[in-house]
């Protein structure tokens, strides 16, 4: 009896042992193009532009608990402006080079829990083949297989990237004519399994 009662201790100890040592399993989660979304913000002295860039593709990383990493490519030739000459502008070399540089991209490296539903994401953005680290605050939300994230005022350095048009850091004496050296992107993503 007492060996019965050992053998059943020791199956049970092992069984609650590597219940706790199953790896989690990573779900990845594919980003809908259709339904994300990116919209961006620059200001120059007097004004300022608004307009969007699509999402080609893209892909989010959970592992049942939380998002852990993920990679989003942006079609550049998409960019639109609230100003026709503007968008044409942006895609020259001037700015984005969109014939040259087609895609940009995000890598998230990190993410670091911050309350309910919210995160600090860490990753490096790549612009006309430039990579730069980048963090800011979102909220990821995780529903019946879709995963909502969106972080809004994401400040980019554009002179990080070889950006240089109207920048008040490198033309000193641009006056009236400057434009920021950092714009803001808005990123609404949605991801399903």
């Amino acid at each position: 009896m007492k060996k019965i009662f050992l053998t059943l201790s020791i199956l049970t100890g092992m069984a609650v042992f590597m219940s706790f040592d199953k790896p989690v399993k990573d779900t990845i989660y594919t980003v809908d193009t259709e339904r994300s979304t990116i919209d961006w913000t620059a200001k120059k002295v007097g004004g300022g532009h608004t307009g969007t860039i699509k999402i080609t593709s893209g892909n989010l990383v959970h592992n049942g608990k939380s998002l852990t990493k993920g990679t989003f490519l942006i079609n550049m030739a998409s960019i639109t402006s609230d100003n026709a000459r503007v968008t044409t502008h942006l895609k020259s070399d001037d700015f984005f080079a969109a014939e040259k540089n087609p895609n940009s991209k995000f890598e998230i490296t990190k993410v670091t829990p911050a309350g309910t539903d919210r995160v600090n994401i860490a990753g490096n953005l790549t612009i006309k083949g430039i990579t730069q680290p980048i963090s800011f605050p979102a909220t990821v939300k995780t529903q019946k297989g879709i995963i909502v994230a969106v972080a809004n005022g994401i400040r980019v350095d554009r002179t990080k990237y070889d950006i240089k048009f109207r920048s008040k850091t490198f033309f000193l004496d641009i006056g009236d004519r400057a434009v920021d050296d950092e714009f803001e992107l808005n990123i609404n993503l949605v991801a399903k399994k």
